[in-house]
């Protein structure tokens, strides 16, 4: 009986092996699902391997393809896996762009690494401009990832601008009023006080006579009349 047993589930699994892949399902989870499609990630999988569907299962290498969708610039994660009846599923989650760097066109990410820009959809972020070096995005990703994270600072900011001296100029969408940010240093003290100040002049009815808010100094913000 053991014998038969062994026999049977050898028998079985080698046909199961055997058994041709009969489709592939591509399902996106996180907040980002807009930069990269079903079909391109379909096509990634199928280019990879020249073609998956109505091929055995024992063939496919579920690594391969799985390192194929790691390697695009647009996706975080990737997990390939087989089911039973030979379908193959690829859960991807999609990398977060914070910021848009003009000059040469691709986004920051939450890692801070840059995503290519895409076809199917733009991000809604700031525009970074200015003196920019693909190679060192950490100064740009760190003010970008400050307003990511603050709803205030996300409805108002829409430029982050680098000086050759690693200084950062930021610009509010009312009026175009310039930021003096400065450094890196004391964001969150820096960011507090902006909000505190434009929070009491829009109060105030003052907000629209200001061209320009210097915030280099964390025990004040200076102002510069239009």
């Amino acid at each position: 009986m053991v014998l038969i047993s062994s026999t049977l589930f050898a028998f079985s699994n080698w046909k199961n092996r055997d058994r041709n892949v009969t489709d592939i399902h591509v399902e996106f989870y996180g907040e980002n699902t807009m930069f990269i499609t079903q079909s391109s990630v379909s096509k990634l999988l199928i280019q990879n391997q020249e073609g998956v569907t109505d091929k055995a299962k024992r063939i496919i290498d579920l690594n391969e393809l799985e390192a194929a969708l790691k390697s695009n610039e647009m996706i975080k994660t990737a997990d390939v896996y087989m089911s039973v009846d030979g379908e193959i599923y690829a859960e991807i989650e999609q990398k977060k762009p914070l910021a848009r760097v003009l000059s040469e066109n691709f986004y920051i990410d939450e890692m801070g690494s840059w995503m290519p820009l895409s076809e199917n959809y733009s991000a809604r972020v700031p525009l970074v401009t200015g003196n920019i070096n693909k190679s060192d995005l950490k100064g740009v990703y760190v003010i970008a990832k400050h307003i990511d994270q603050d709803e205030f600072l996300k409805e108002h900011i829409t430029e982050i601008h680098q000086n050759s001296n690693s200084d950062f100029k930021l610009r509010l969408r009312t009026n175009n009023i310039i930021i003096e940010l400065g450094d890196t240093t004391a964001l969150q003290t820096k960011f507090n006080n902006l909000k505190a100040f434009y929070q009491k002049a829009l109060k105030d009815n003052i907000i629209d006579s200001y061209s320009k808010l210097n915030l280099r100094f964390t025990s004040q913000v200076i102002c510069t009349k239009k």
